[in-house]
């Protein structure tokens, strides 16, 4: 009803001349003002109520056909959208349509839930390949949707790699300036690694526990290095556990690539002949690879007794390892089945049926005067037979994995997390040992898998997206969801890792395996593009020999034939642009270390002059003092010979007194005797 006043109210507008117009605006602008005065008027409640919904209702029913406010953006979305810019609409043609035998079961959710099976809804919605139309140029706006198509998905590519390359080169900045001085470790920590600008609590709990993983990163490595180990048994062990590790990878590649096979067979004998299991096989199988193996690798490197920081890049590589091996033989076994669908669509294209249901034979022909007119033939879409549409199967299959990851993801944290808190918690008080400390415990929260986990799945989105273009909206709701589970969770049922080395002290490493993910999705993708033909009948690029085809055409039609030789070279100029951005970043990165290397000799040599003239001026001073206290000593020698000859002169002097007394007492004596 709303799209029919939208309409009518758009042909009276357009019927009317620029008075009768010009007398509407004011009108539309005179109503606006009472509805925003309506508060201040002396009516009743019953009243106001009544203009109010009055003015609303003719506010909304000429302010989009006048192309003003909330009613022109509707009306944009409504009709634009969907007539101008996404063509027909759905039950129009035949690849828009659930064909007839499937209606009454298409909305059932077990057809729903089986994204593989093709009588079923989601199979023929915009969320899937199949759906658009291969139409060049739709609407009056000449939207171009198959070229729109793939320079969208090719340019999702591109963006990615032009984004995680810009952000490796923020990031090479605060990676290559840093310093490896190791004397006074902790002493550094303790003293210098407080950032007194932080204003907010948050900030600074974060930091106080940044600075303490850093202390046990110093205290573990201090530990390690202090440790006596016999070489030839820790050879052996590693070489033992690489070799478990290998047949672990191995039969995981070889698991994958069987059920896939045989999910073949069942599809070819008809999937309601097959249980639920038969029919979520490979998803579950890679599921629960995904979710067991991690924690096998975990146990098998406690063999290896590296160091905690090796240890966990190894770990790193091997489940990265185990989710691309496992990713690419699941596709290289989709390969078998696109073939598959190709040769039945060749067989199906060719059959004499097929070619006589698409078009039907002419029941009449009507005569008018000298010419015979055929009246046109009509067959409902949901009549129409359908071929197989390889694309859609690939992009089904992602659906189905992601669906499937995501239930796992949460199966695994509501039981393997919160059932196993809870149990612990309960029953730790009544039970034989500590639960807390011994087993089961509470889990741990591993940042490392868990951001893993996350590039993981983002390879997937990228690889799958092409074929799925809804892909990436499931994967936003699965990011939300589980990031708001995974909160819950970790605030209620996981203890932090016991391992408290960060995987490495760049700032990179987890962007380089990103970007690495990124160029390993691309190539499947790429190989499609330019190696497999289209599906003739599903899809925007259905009727041409290469995917890649509507580029030529595009610029055959719509360019000047002097710029076709600059079209075919900016391709090669964005990736040389890319290259150079990076380089130059790196380059004046790497000037900017130089300068503060530079800065820090200077500042050393600076310091050891100083020591030096230091140690001179102490060396001076200390002869100086010497030289003083030897003149010192030797005054004070020649001060006390003096003294001591002086006082012997004083001594004789006073003996030849004493002497000469004595004479003179003596002969008075000896006079008076007389």
């Amino acid at each position: 009803s709303s799209s029919s006043n939208d309409t009518d109210s758009e042909s009276s507008a357009s019927s009317l001349s620029p008075e009768e117009l010009q007398r509407l605006e004011e009108k539309l602008e005179e109503t606006k003002k009472l509805i925003s005065s309506m508060r201040n008027k002396p009516w009743s409640m019953a009243r106001r109520i009544k203009v109010l919904r009055e003015c609303q209702q003719f506010v909304e029913k000429y302010e989009g056909a006048l192309g003003k406010g909330k009613g022109r953006k509707l009306y944009a979305y409504k009709v634009l959208m969907k007539k101008l810019l996404m063509g027909k609409p759905y039950g129009s043609i035949p690849r828009k349509t659930v064909p007839r035998n499937s209606t009454d079961t298409a909305m059932d959710f077990a057809t729903l839930w089986n994204f593989r099976r093709p009588l079923q809804l989601g199979y023929y919605s915009i969320m899937f390949y199949g759906y658009y139309n291969n139409q060049r140029q739709v609407g009056w706006l000449r939207y171009r949707l198959p070229l729109a198509y793939f320079l969208v998905g090719l340019g999702c590519f591109a963006y990615s790699f032009m984004v995680l390359i810009r952000g490796m080169a923020r990031n090479v900045n605060d990676s290559t300036g840093g310093d490896s001085d190791e004397n006074f470790t902790f002493s550094w920590k303790l003293f210098t690694s407080w950032d007194y600008l932080i204003g907010n609590p948050e900030t600074a709990d974060s930091k106080i526990a940044s600075t303490t993983t850093s202390f046990r990163e110093s205290i573990l490595e201090e530990q390690e290095s202090m440790k006596d180990e016999n070489i030839h048994l820790r050879r052996f062990l590693r070489v033992l556990a690489n070799v478990l590790i290998l047949a672990v990878l191995a039969g995981s590649g070889y698991l994958i690539y069987y059920v896939v096979k045989r999910s073949q067979k069942f599809s070819q004998q008809g999937w309601d002949n097959f249980g639920m299991w038969e029919r979520n096989e490979v998803n579950i199988v890679m599921s629960l690879l995904g979710m067991f193996c991690p924690p096998l690798f975990e146990t098998i490197s406690a063999l290896e007794d590296y160091h905690p920081r090796i240890a966990l890049r190894w770990q790193l590589g091997r489940v990265f390892a185990l989710f691309m091996g496992n990713l690419y033989t699941f596709i290289i076994a989709l390969m078998d089945e696109i073939n598959n669908k190709l040769v039945e669509e060749t067989a199906l294209r060719n059959s004499t049926n097929f070619m006589a249901l698409i078009h039907p034979p002419i029941p009449s022909l009507l005569t008018n005067g000298s010419s015979t007119v055929a009246p046109p033939a009509s067959i409902n879409p949901a009549d129409v037979p359908r071929g197989p549409c390889w694309e859609t199967m690939v992009g089904q299959e992602f659906v189905r994995l992601t669906i499937s990851d995501i239930l796992t993801t949460y199966v695994t944290i509501m039981l393997g997390d919160f059932v196993r808190a809870l149990f612990v918690r309960v029953f730790n008080y009544c039970w034989c040992w500590d639960l807390e400390y011994g087993f089961p415990s509470y889990s741990e929260f591993d940042i490392s898998g868990n951001v893993l986990g996350l590039i993981f799945n983002q390879g997937m989105i990228w690889m799958g997206s092409f074929y799925a273009p809804g892909l990436v909206a499931v994967n936003v709701l699965r990011l939300l969801s589980s990031m708001y589970l995974q909160c819950w969770a970790v605030v209620t049922s996981n203890v932090p890792h016991e391992r408290v080395f960060k995987a490495s002290r760049s700032n990179n490493f987890y962007m380089a395996i990103l970007l690495f993910i990124l160029f390993l999705s691309l190539l499947p993708t790429a190989y499609t593009i330019v190696s497999l033909p289209p599906s003739f009948d599903c899809g925007p690029f259905s009727g041409k020999t290469r995917m890649y085809d509507v580029i030529a055409e595009t610029i055959e039609a719509d360019f000047p034939a002097w710029k076709h030789c600059y079209v075919t070279g900016l391709l090669c100029l964005w990736i040389f642009r890319l290259a150079l951005y990076y380089l130059q970043a790196v380059s004046k990165s790497y000037k900017e270390a130089n300068l503060e290397l530079k800065k820090k000799l200077q500042m050393q040599r600076d310091d050891e002059k100083s020591k030096r003239n230091k140690v001179n001026t102490t060396v001076g001073d200390s002869m100086k003092n010497e030289e003083g206290r030897n003149v010192a000593a030797s005054k004070k020698g020649e001060h006390n010979d003096a003294t001591a000859d002086s006082t012997k002169a004083k001594a004789s002097q006073q003996s030849c007194r004493n002497s000469t007394k004595n004479k003179i007492q003596r002969g008075k004596a000896v006079a008076e005797g007389m």
